[in-house]
């Protein structure tokens, strides 16, 4: 039996509440399958006998296999911590001191990863992530930290994460199957940030095009050209693993914004920022601005009628 500890420091409960919406299957019959005990979660245990956990933990009375933090480390006032306290002192102490005693360690949401929300300026919490502080290693933990197995802090960022991210991540804890070269230069599992939002996105043709929506909720365009879709510079799957099993941001005319990356939210949301030449700033990961530039002019001569000339509604149905 494995156990497994759920944490939340700063910031909402928002992949809690993600984590509820597991399915295929369902949050119990997950730790039903691979046998983990849940020590404990802030929203989901019955009994509030967390501060005795968290000794027995530290005094070597239960073994910690799997800590789970969700939400910022929070440092303040003056690197006291106590403006979050728990148990009867800091959070921060408390992670201090079981940190070294876990197998595994998963920082689930942008706000435990890179410091979100929380650690944007002028971060009157000094809010951090566990082990990065936006795109610096460090973080709370420091760049040197190790878990009792060896790895880093395992990051799963998302404002919220993906429930089946977080999922997957644990069972492939559990079988053995994780291996440090599996995760990314942000120590996020790769199986879900190699490729960019804008992989199984609907609009990818007008991407390709050049074809800009200027107005959200439109069932055409690109959104990245005007409405400050991060699609082309965020890597993480929600085009194919679907949100409910059902629907992403970019599928209902919203822009992503890229709140699985170290700098969320330090940009404009529904504005994409341009140079002087009219271009965007933030150019898809990859890509120069002289090659952008280029193929944009071969992209917008070529594109085929049937993006170009617009879709009309009448009587429900979509018709030219």
């Amino acid at each position: 039996m494995r156990t497994l500890l759920w944490l939340q420091g700063g910031a909402c409960g928002g992949n809690s509440l993600s984590l509820l919406n597991a399915s295929d299957p369902d949050l119990l019959l997950f730790f039903e399958q691979h046998k983990i005990k849940l020590l404990w979660h802030p929203s989901l245990s019955l009994e509030n006998n967390i501060e005795k956990i968290l000794n027995d933990i530290r005094n070597g009375k239960i073994t910690l296999d799997i800590l789970v933090f969700e939400g910022t480390i929070i440092r303040g006032p003056n690197n006291t911590g106590t403006f979050n306290l728990f148990a009867g002192k800091p959070m921060k102490d408390w992670i201090s001191e079981i940190s070294p005693l876990a197998n595994y360690i998963i920082a689930v949401g942008d706000c435990a990863s890179f410091g979100g929300i929380p650690a944007s300026d002028p971060n009157p919490t000094q809010s951090t992530g566990l082990q990065f502080h936006k795109k610096e290693k460090g973080g709370f933990l420091g760049q040197k930290f190790r878990s009792k197995s060896g790895f880093p802090v395992i990051n799963i960022s998302g404002c919220p994460a993906h429930p089946t991210w977080i999922l997957t991540t644990i069972s492939m804890i559990v079988e053995g199957k994780l291996t440090e070269d599996l995760l990314d230069e942000y120590n996020r599992p790769k199986i879900f940030y190699s490729t960019t939002t804008q992989f199984g996105c609907p609009r990818q043709p007008y991407f390709t095009y050049k074809i800009a929506s200027n107005e959200l909720g439109h069932r055409e365009g690109c959104l990245y050209f005007e409405l400050g879709c991060r699609g082309p510079m965020t890597r993480s799957p929600c085009n194919n693993i679907l949100w409910n099993n059902q629907s992403s941001k970019t599928r209902v005319g919203t822009p992503c914004m890229g709140c699985t990356e170290f700098d969320f939210p330090t940009f404009n949301f529904f504005k994409t920022e341009k140079n002087r030449s009219g271009l965007p700033k933030n150019l898809p990961i990859g890509m120069s601005r002289g090659s952008y530039i280029t193929f944009s002019a071969i992209a917008r001569g070529s594109a085929p009628q049937f993006l170009t000339k617009p879709l009309i509604k009448k009587r429900g149905d979509w018709i030219e």
